[in-house]
């Protein structure tokens, strides 16, 4: 079995390893380091949590451990797609640099003050670590020069390529010396990565340690398919599906990560679990970043049993003992369907994968199983079993709502009748009204407010009278003719 010991790393980077616990490389650092050492560019394909931080982490403090940087000219460039994912780099870098006092880092994210960053920067740093967002500001800003940079990486490439990152990274590379060594890590390679790999890479070692797109064997993967019982209550229901998927899990789930595809999905389901006493916190971009660490941090160390996370937390998050990942949603890409999955089953560990599908994601579902090659095993929805026993639960659920509509269909009624009876009126009596209208407009103006009512109400009783069958329909103008109407023209002229 190769030890990290005969790989030809620095002699305190291994000191470093040891205190870490380490003794053997995992495959996708056995097959990285050697050509990395050697200054070949590197095309690494693994899954996640395979190691392929420390892939390009070791190598790289080895080849840094000798000279030193430069004013604004980092030596070093790691580019990461997440603030998440460069904070775990950075912390990579600090176990390993343990015994190289003299080697520097900065970490270049988002959500963080400039001015801090631009003190590191101006001190000079060996190892930069960034976002390619925050990086170009820096440049931008005239803060930052990438003509020293010896060693670039592109960490997890293909969610950079999922992310927009493609005219930011072509750009950054733009920026750094031809002759730098390029180290390309990824969970999946897809065409785009090889055309990627072919236009910056130069004759790269190609390290390929599991089936492209694979989940590890160790994840046990199961999927229910839901349908809710009413469109507006899917929601509800698929909440408290749920629920029962984690208590069924019992004590075997310690903690876990639950997925949603989009942010607002993630804030709902953390209030949720909330709200029914289960220990959740949400996790995604919008967040501040000190909220953003802070939650990860208490994941980490055990305070915290569910993290609700958008795809942010996905990629390249180093939590070793997750237990369980529950997709709330099918994931839109079969790719992050594998990464997410990733954050379980870690370092030889037993894992389980739980999802939740539903009719109009069956296609997503359809190209996940495609891609891992795998038929994921269907359980039943825990829901069935729990209603069909108890059919006076459902009832109740149902109740409330019928009892919040009933009201609202009688005072509907009951404002709406007169309302729905007077065009009726109005109809039959159209001609009396509107010569009734007609007198006391010109004769008494002042007394139309008082007797319009009266009026209204005569109106109403001689048209019922009329719709009553006798003799006493309304022919014409009626009892209220105006006097002058019957005058002649020549009387209308004398007066």
């Amino acid at each position: 079995m190769t030890k990290f010991s005969d790989l030809n790393l620095d002699p305190k980077v291994l000191k470093a390893i040891d205190d870490a616990g380490y003794e053997s490389p995992t495959p996708i650092q056995e097959g990285a380091i050697p050509p990395a050492l050697e200054g070949r560019d590197v095309l690494g394909i693994a899954q996640t949590g395979t190691g392929k931080t420390a892939s390009f982490t070791l190598p790289m403090i080895t080849m840094l451990g000798k000279g030193r940087a430069r004013a604004r000219m980092p030596r070093s460039l790691v580019l990461c797609p997440t603030r998440e994912l460069a904070a775990q780099v950075a912390e990579n870098f600090d176990t390993y640099t343990k015994y190289h006092k003299k080697l520097s880092k900065a970490l270049l994210i988002g959500g963080v003050s400039f001015k801090e960053q631009d003190r590191l920067i101006d001190k000079g740093v060996d190892v930069l670590i960034a976002t390619p967002g925050r990086l170009l500001d820096h440049v931008e800003r005239g803060k930052l020069l990438l003509t020293g940079v010896q060693v670039m990486v592109v960490d997890e490439a293909d969610r950079m390529l999922d992310m927009g990152f493609i005219p930011d990274i072509e750009r950054i590379f733009g920026l750094t010396p031809f002759t730098r060594q390029t180290l390309f890590f990824s969970a999946t390679m897809a065409l785009e990565i090889e055309r990627i790999t072919n236009t910056f890479l130069s004759n790269p070692a190609r390290v390929e340690v599991a089936r492209q797109a694979t989940a590890s064997e160790n994840i046990e993967q199961v999927v229910m398919m839901f349908k809710g019982s009413r469109k507006d209550r899917e929601g509800t229901e698929k909440r408290k599906a749920l629920r029962k998927l984690i208590d069924a899990e019992g004590d075997a789930c310690t903690n876990a990560i639950i997925f949603c595809n989009r942010k607002m999905d993630v804030d709902v389901v953390a209030k949720s679990l909330k709200k029914y006493g289960y220990d959740a916190a949400p996790i995604h971009g919008d967040l501040d970043q000190s909220q953003r660490t802070k939650t990860l941090d208490g994941f980490r160390e055990g305070g915290l049993r569910f993290l609700v996370a958008s795809d942010v937390a996905a990629r390249g998050l180093d939590v070793p003992s997750v237990s369980h990942v529950f997709n709330f949603d099918v994931p839109s890409h079969a790719e992050d369907y594998v990464h997410r999955i990733g954050r379980t089953g870690r370092a030889g560990r037993d894992g389980k994968a739980v999802m939740i599908c539903v009719p109009r994601d069956e296609k997503n579902f359809d190209a996940i199983e495609k891609l891992i090659q795998k038929q994921i095993t269907r359980i039943d929805n825990p829901l069935k079993p729990a209603d069909a026993p108890a059919p006076s639960e459902a009832k109740a659920d149902d109740a409330s709502p019928a009892r919040e509509d009933k009201p609202k269909r009688t005072r509907t009624r009951s404002r709406n009748k007169p309302k729905d009876d007077a065009p009726k009126t109005e109809i039959q009596a159209d001609a009396p009204v509107v010569a009734a209208e007609v007198e006391p407009a010109k004769a008494e103006p002042k007394a139309e407010a008082p007797k319009q009512a009266p009026r209204e109400n005569n109106t109403r009783s001689r048209s019922n009278r009329g719709r009553g069958g006798g003799n006493n329909n309304v022919v014409g103008l009626g009892d209220h003719l105006p006097g002058f109407i019957a005058m002649s023209f020549e009387e209308r002229s004398a007066n």
